[in-house]
Formats: C-alpha cells, structure tokens, sequence
C-alpha cells in the first residue's frame, strides 16, 4: 500500500479533521464534484437527471458507526422514505445501506429488524445493497446477509476483492444465490488481511468477477454487479463476458457520482447495465477521504480546487 493511501485512510478517521474539513471552500467544492448534495433532494434530482441518460441509481445517505439507538431508528426512517419515493417518482433507482449506521455496534438482532423493515419496503425487483466496511465487521455483515436472504432475495452485500479471505466467502455464499456488488476495498487494513499491492488486489478482483460471472450465468447468482472504475478491468471483465454469451444488458457496472461520467454513459449506450451510487448526506467526510485514498487523481483534483478562484 502506497504512503499517500495509509495516509489518507488515517485522515479518514480523524475527528479533528473531520469537524475542521466542512469549513475549508476547496474540500467542499472537491466534495462536489462526487456527491450533488447534502440533501435527499439533490440526490433525486440527480437520478431524474441519470435516467435520461439511460443510467440507473443506487443511492446510499452517508454515515456509520451509529451509537444511538434512537439514531438508527431514525436512519430506518429515512431509508423506508427514500424507498416511497423512489416509488412515487417512477426512478430506476436501488438503496445501498451500512449495518453500522443500522445500529449494528448496538445489536446485531435491532440491526436485522432494521434491515428487514427495510427489506420489506422496497419493490421485489430491486434490490437493497448491503455495503461491507473494515475487515472485523465482515463475518457480522455475512451473518445478517445470510439470514435476510433466507427470507428476502432482493438484498444484494458487497465483497471486497483486497481481502484475502473473499474468495472463500464468494465460494459460501454461491449455494444461496446472492447478489453480489465487488468492490475493490477502501480501508486501511494490515498486509495479513488484506493484499499490499495493487497489482494483487487488480488480479484478486478478475478472478473473482469471473466466478461471479459464470456464477450468474449457471444461475446460482442473481445480480453480479462490479463496482469500480478501473476502465482496464471494466474491459477485460466485458471481454470475458461476451465470450461466456451474456448478453449486453446483463454486464453491470456501479460508479461512484463525478467519476469517470464519460465510462458511464459509454456503457449505457452500449447497452449494459450502467448504475450510478449517489451519496448525499452531512457526514460526508470519512466517506470522501476514503475515495480520495482510492484514486489519486481525486487528490490533484482537491489541490487544483485549493487554487481556484
């Protein structure tokens, strides 16, 4: 891992920067161009606006690590609002949720009860995206997966292709016939957990995509979703899918918002599935250092920003 990365990954879990970040015009015209707003409303719009392009959204209301049980209940609230209206608006849209700000560090069971509730609010033909966070939280994230979809098969979880331990839960969760977003990982975790260099982590994520892949094409995967924006492996991951017969539509890709907007829509004129997260919300910061961690360019982004007029 690179010294700028654990650096930043750090940052994304410093208190002090986090309530001094908000304050500084640069960080908050930066943050701008990966989140259109604090507001649920910004992040509707900003669905309105994807749909024309033929671009689907996940939308997912930052924060984490929630404390308060009255706080979690609130978090359920609003994600069984967003769900309404999604529905009134007629949006191509899904929800993505982290266990930690469900109430998870308080109880697994108050944190299955909000997922579910959850569950049960959204349309049987999406799904509701469960995020995975740092590495001691994974078997607890896959209990709770495991046991909502026992009930429910719209809920997808999120596997993160820099830790070791992935492949063999790909390999578990198959016989369930998940839904499965892969994402490269954006934590700060150590070389016996996770894979130090780049080159591993890319070549960890290809193989795994291609068991999902051929995992949905013998039908014990249901949604195989690639989260990433590394347009190398978004074309050989294409290139394998065209080989094994799916179909356009049936190759999926999930961007974050302001990243790689040309990518996205030259996959959705192509005709595969090409789905946006839009994340919106105050508790921005962690979330946002994180993406900087996750690509440089994002960080000369900032830079240039602090010169700005």
């Amino acid at each position: 891992m690179s010294l700028m990365r654990s650096m930043l990954l750090a940052a994304s879990q410093n208190e002090w920067l986090r309530d001094r970040a908000a304050h500084y015009p640069f960080v908050r015209r930066t943050v701008s161009r990966f989140m259109p707003g604090e507001t649920l409303e910004d992040a509707l719009g900003s669905a309105q606006v994807l749909r024309g392009k033929k671009i689907g959204t996940v939308f997912t209301h930052l924060g984490e690590n929630i404390q308060d049980r009255s706080e979690a209940q609130q978090v359920t609230q609003h994600y069984l609002e967003v769900l309404d209206r999604i529905r009134e608006r007629g949006l191509q849209a899904e929800i993505s949720v982290k266990l930690t700000q469900l109430g998870l560090d308080l109880s697994p069971d108050l944190c299955f009860q909000h997922l579910k509730l959850i569950v049960e609010r959204a349309r049987k033909e999406s799904i509701v995206w469960v995020d995975m966070e740092a590495s001691n939280y994974v078997d607890p994230t896959l209990d709770l997966y495991r046991r909502a979809l026992v009930e429910h098969s719209n809920v997808g979880v999120c596997l993160q292709a820099y830790l070791h331990r992935t492949a063999e839960d790909l390999a578990r969760l198959l016989p369930m016939r998940p839904s499965i977003r892969l994402v490269k990982g954006a934590y700060n975790e150590p070389p016996e957990i996770a894979f130090p260099r780049k080159q591993d982590v890319d070549e960890n994520y290809f193989e795994l995509g291609k068991r999902m892949l051929q995992a949905k094409k013998a039908n014990s995967c249901v949604r195989a979703a690639f989260g990433t924006h590394d347009v190398v492996l978004i074309r050989r991951l294409d290139r394998f899918a065209a080989a094994e017969g799916f179909a356009k539509r049936d190759f999926e890709i999930q961007m974050l918002y302001g990243i790689q907007r040309a990518e996205q829509e030259r996959l959705a004129r192509e005709g595969c599935t090409s789905i946006v997260l839009v994340a919106y919300g105050s508790y921005w910061y962690p979330w946002f250092v994180r993406r900087l961690a996750e690509r440089p360019a994002n960080l000369w982004f900032m830079i240039r920003n602090v010169f700005a007029a």
